[in-house]
């Protein structure tokens, strides 16, 4: 993971000092949004103002928001430039990477992230992700052909899921489970060895 996002940590600005807060335009992401909105991220309940940022800048519109702090396994795409709060670390592509990867396929793939995360915690009054794990786990770069496949079918099997109504419960489930199988399947690769 490391090798591949360059990992930040979110954070609030003080909530005492009105400057950054008051007539804010700028998405400060918190876990009520991906509640609320889902886990594709354009616009968030509260705003800051650019007098809050500090010297990093913003998260990046194509990068992600992990949470790592409790309520760990949970993640978005954020696709507008953005802040989020410290239970989020950020993770965004290398400039050296990015024509390796299609963000569809990395939102994709931090569903196995997430699961990661949730294995992987430290508990000493606070549950927190191990972050020396998750910067040592392995991310796949199949070539974007492949990235291009996993995509369509996982697209397919969203709209599937997301368009069935609410007469067929049992269909919505056994859809569910079949779309985790081959999104799970369709994501795990094996280590190549040299």
């Amino acid at each position: 993971m490391e090798d591949i996002f360059e990992m930040r940590n979110g954070y609030t600005p003080s909530k005492n000092n009105p400057l950054f807060w008051e007539g804010g335009t700028i998405p400060w992401f918190r876990m009520e949004d991906i509640r609320d909105n889902g886990r594709i991220l354009s616009d968030a309940i509260q705003h800051i103002t650019p007098a809050a940022i500090k010297s990093k800048g913003l998260f990046e519109a194509n990068s992600f928001i992990l949470a790592t702090t409790a309520t760990i396994g949970e993640h978005a795409l954020l696709i507008a430039d953005s802040l989020a709060n410290q239970r989020f670390t950020n993770l965004k592509v290398r400039k050296s990477l990015s024509d390796k990867f299609l963000t569809k396929f990395i939102y994709y793939y931090m569903f196995i992230v997430d699961e990661f995360c949730k294995n992987n915690t430290n508990v000493s009054g606070f549950a927190s992700v191990d972050m020396g794990k998750l910067k040592r786990m392995p991310f796949p770069v199949p070539p974007i052909e492949l990235q291009e496949k996993i995509v369509a079918i996982l697209d397919r099997f969203e709209t599937l899921v997301n368009d069935l109504t609410t007469g067929l419960p049992a269909e919505i489930t056994a859809v569910k489970e079949q779309y985790e199988y081959y999104r799970n399947k369709l994501l795990t690769f094996k280590n190549l060895t040299a």
